[in-house]
């Protein structure tokens, strides 16, 4: 297995209630620039010649696929369950119709509970639905895996009491929604180059990093490049950019991030 050029774009940098808020005329939900205007959270990892993987099928799966130009997905990794990170899953159905085949579906098993409560008309196998729902190929995540030689190393870090995972492909690295990550997935992250992390806001928060925290931890990690995600409508972009550390900067929805992946497809 080597590592080979990937690219990841970050659909989607926002909280679970997107930015701007309904309602909200603070300066960020007001602000006329791009980069606060956050969808919700999701990434796209594409490995020329390997696989092209989607992180998580947020609420707004439509608008990032129609905005970005996905218009391939060979497999879906769930970070967890929660409503902005999986409420898009019947967008599948799009990709099944493009690609027209099941796609395969990687998650816990706390992860594969919530999908089978939240979509249970998914998952029910009724042949009165005609086609109309998500076709996939379900896969439990117990440890690194492989989609079409790429391989991921699932990390588990602490979104309050909820188990959340992130993903290493290669050199770099996806933790989203955390406040603690422990040792065993800290050792995981050891030599990783590129980090993408959770930084809701700057006042402290029960299931989320800080901005503060975050920059913490990256620190501690020591990547080359660490960017902030999933963030509030309380971090103005410019203003709170401006203040980070070097090598450290806000994500914003279409940043595409440059990366090395461990593929072995074509060895």
């Amino acid at each position: 297995m080597s590592q080979v050029p990937a690219r990841v774009t970050l659909l989607g940098t926002g909280t679970s209630h997107g930015v701007p808020l309904i309602g909200c005329q603070c300066p960020t939900c007001s602000s006329t620039d791009q980069r606060d205007r956050r969808l919700r959270p999701s990434i796209y990892v594409d490995v020329p010649g390997c696989a092209r993987i989607l992180i998580d099928t947020s609420t707004d799966l439509r608008q990032q696929a129609l905005t970005n130009g996905v218009t391939r997905i060979d497999a879906i990794l769930f970070t967890h369950g929660h409503a902005d990170h999986v409420m898009g899953f019947d967008e599948v159905r799009s990709f099944n119709r493009l690609q027209r085949a099941p796609i395969p579906v990687y998650a816990s098993d706390v992860t594969w509970e919530d999908l089978k409560k939240t979509f249970h008309y998914v998952f029910r196998n009724d042949p009165g639905d005609g086609g109309g729902v998500p076709e996939l190929v379900p896969h439990t995540i117990d440890g690194p895996f492989t989609v079409q030689g790429v391989r991921v190393v699932p990390i588990a870090v602490w979104h309050g009491r909820t188990p959340v995972l992130g993903f290493r492909f290669g050199n770099f690295a996806y933790l989203t929604d955390c406040n603690r990550i422990p040792d065993e997935s800290m050792a995981l992250l050891a030599g990783i180059d590129v980090l993408v992390i959770d930084a809701l806001r700057f006042e402290p928060h029960t299931t989320h990093f800080t901005v503060d925290e975050a920059v913490e931890m990256t620190r501690r990690l020591s990547p080359r490049r660490a960017y902030l995600t999933h963030i509030g409508h309380e971090v103005h972009h410019a203003t709170a950019n401006a203040a980070l550390p070097a090598g450290i900067e806000l994500a914003y929805d279409g940043l595409a991030l440059d990366v090395r992946a461990d593929c072995a497809a074509g060895e």
